[in-house]
């Protein structure tokens, strides 16, 4: 039995900017985009940034050191930030479930979170945001799963989580939890239903 449900943020409740970002700068510098996202995501993990085990600009003078890619700080982080586009029809589908499920973020993100609910409020709709920065791990870490649970007072096996990256499904269905790969709203929705 299901009583609550866990979003990824990135892909799933908003468009995917961190992977379409950084493909679009690694296409401004020359590079292919596939293989700049691979390195760039590497180096997020590594540097400890979506941990909060650094910051920003170690971030991307790491990238730079990496690749030789050209741009301030402040230009690479826009080029992510605006691509985070809120999906309205998973923002209404979470107010249309809430008054029946528990439902909370788990996102692998960094203090980029906070900024975009800044900018576009978002927080509100949610009991819970889970944010890899402030825990600091990340889904990597399959440990993350039984520190939300617990911190949510559920079983694994009465949460349902929710995110676009076939690894990430995998652990948490490995840690007890109900999963659904989200492969695109319409196909969400066929899945869900069994749930709801």
């Amino acid at each position: 039995m299901v009583k609550a449900m866990l979003f990824d943020f990135g892909g799933v409740l908003a468009e995917e900017g961190f992977k379409e970002g950084l493909k679009a700068i690694g296409r401004k510098n020359g590079f292919a985009p596939d293989d700049f996202f691979m390195v760039a995501e590497e180096l997020i993990y590594q540097s400890g940034y979506v941990t909060g085990m650094s910051d920003e600009s170690h971030y991307w003078n790491s990238v730079r050191e990496r690749t030789g890619i050209s741009g301030s700080d402040a230009e690479l982080r826009e080029e992510i930030l605006k691509r985070f586009i809120l999906r309205s029809e998973m923002i209404q589908f979470v107010e249309k479930i809430k008054p029946l499920f528990v439902i909370a973020i788990l996102s692998d993100q960094t203090n980029w979170l906070d900024e975009i609910n800044q900018e576009t409020p978002f927080y509100h709709h949610f009991n819970y945001i889970f944010n890899s920065f402030g825990l600091k791990k990340s889904k990597k870490d399959p440990t993350i799963f039984k520190d939300v649970y617990s911190a949510m007072g559920f079983k694994p096996e009465e949460i349902l989580f929710v995110d676009d990256n076939i690894e990430n499904v995998k652990r948490a269905s490995s840690n007890g939890l109900q999963a659904i790969h989200f492969k695109g709203i319409l196909n969400f929705k066929k899945e869900i239903e069994k749930y709801l």
